[in-house]
């Protein structure tokens, strides 16, 4: 297993509040990592890179559609997007290199899935990524 699984494993889905997770290449637009079972479609990927890359602040407006499930965003803006769909969500980070996705259900604290996610973001960032 790679260092960046590692670091996704343990910092995201270690804290049982992460239910699945991926580390997306921007530029690339394909998945680096990703938990076991977590498979995201080339078009997914297209959905959050176009989040950032074009204007985030108009998915505020029209929610988000991934995973064959429509979301209603809570936050969204160049670094960070929030949505959620009834008692499940989903938390994507923007670094300089990637894009951090999780997901939580419902049994999940949604704020504990945020932080991880965040606090990750913000290392990849001190490291240049």
């Amino acid at each position: 297993m790679s260092k960046v699984q590692n670091l996704l494993l343990e910092s995201l889905l270690g804290t049982k509040h992460v239910d699945h997770a991926a580390i997306i290449k921007f530029q690339e637009q394909t998945v680096l990592v990703s938990s076991p079972g977590f498979n995201i479609s080339p078009n997914d990927i297209r959905v959050l890179v176009n989040v950032f890359s074009k204007n985030p602040f108009q998915v505020r407006r029209e929610g988000l559609y991934f995973k064959e499930k429509d979301y209603t965003c809570v936050r969204a803006d160049e670094r960070s997007l929030y949505a959620k769909k009834n008692d499940t969500g989903l938390v994507v980070v923007q670094t300089n290199l990637y894009l951090l996705v999780a997901t939580y259900r419902e049994d999940m604290y949604a704020s504990v899935c945020v932080e991880a996610v965040e606090k990750l973001g913000d290392y990849l960032r001190r490291k240049g990524n």
